[in-house]
């Protein structure tokens, strides 16, 4: 069992004041769509955002919408938050501008985490790729720590767990499509995403 967590904070400085969350992807809003495509493998779902009000309308009572407890903190802070309330042992972490979030993915990582690892990371052609990982809720000390020193970034994390990446290789021997880490960062973006559709 997992629980998936969406992290839709952030400022969307180059989203021309839209939410990147919100955005409309084959009719429905963004995270939606996420939420969707978690269910499979997820028992229960957490937005964090810095401002509930705009996902208050879309979202099922089921979801659970929290706050950072570490406010503007950037990633990390939204983990932790997530952490710290997640009732499963292990979460699912996206981040709320990724459209193509595979849960089959997940579960090729959530089987690798199995064999004792705090978390499990997407590595694809070299780059880490946090922000589709597994996590143990054991992260939350030392996030706690990171955040007290000003350490706001995921990737900060990886060095003070036990951790293990998920390379290309292994999602192609899975049969897994790589586009699951295509994220939305600027509107250029999320038409080039749309015109694929």
């Amino acid at each position: 069992m997992l629980t998936g967590v969406v992290l839709a904070g952030g400022a969307n400085r180059r989203m021309k004041g839209e939410l990147k969350a919100l955005l409309p992807i084959e009719g429905q809003p963004l995270i939606l769509r996420q939420l969707e495509r978690m269910r499979p493998l997820c028992k229960e779902f957490i937005v964090v955002t810095n401002d509930p009000k705009p996902y208050l309308p879309i979202l099922d009572r089921s979801i659970r919408i929290i706050t950072d407890y570490f406010p503007s903190q950037g990633p990390l802070g939204g983990m932790h938050a997530a952490l710290s309330l997640a009732k499963y042992p292990s979460v699912w972490l996206v981040g709320c501008d990724m459209p193509f979030i595979s849960y089959q993915a997940a579960s090729h990582m959530l089987n690798r985490k199995k064999d004792g690892f705090d978390a499990v990371v997407p590595l694809i052609k070299g780059g880490l790729y946090p922000l589709h990982g597994i996590y143990d809720r054991s992260c939350k000390a030392p996030i706690v720590t990171l955040l007290q020193k000003g350490e706001t970034s995921i990737s900060s994390l990886l060095h003070h767990i036990l951790w293990r990446e998920f390379t290309d290789r292994s999602f192609q021997e899975n049969g897994v499509e790589m586009n699951f880490i295509t994220s939305i960062k600027t509107m250029d973006d999320y038409e080039s995403i749309q015109s694929l559709l």
